[in-house]
């Protein structure tokens, strides 16, 4: 009995040691296109964010002028909260990863 256990653990090793290690770094190609569309994505999170801080501050001077109350500043909030989640994305998911 003990003979077919170490003869199955052999042969198991064996097969072990068949099984490949696939290298840890993506292609060059894949890095380079993934790197371009995060670099746009990026680009594309900071402009957002700029335009809408402007479009808030406008929307704050016309009610302004007309007398009329409204919660911009909540508003300002979210974008200001987007802005800083957009800038951080690369920090969370490196915690994460």
């Amino acid at each position: 009995m003990k003979y077919a256990l170490h003869s199955l653990h052999s042969a198991g090793g064996r097969f072990l040691a068949e099984i490949q290690n696939p290298k840890k770094d993506a292609p060059e190609e894949l890095k380079e296109g993934v790197n371009l569309v995060l670099g746009i994505g990026a680009w594309a999170g900071t402009a957002a964010g700029v335009g809408g801080i402007i479009i808030t501050g406008v929307m704050m001077a016309v009610s302004m002028k007309r007398g009329e109350g409204s919660e911009h500043m909540s508003r300002l909030g979210m974008v200001l909260g987007g802005c800083i989640l957009v800038s951080a994305a690369g920090p969370i998911v490196n915690f994460f990863f």
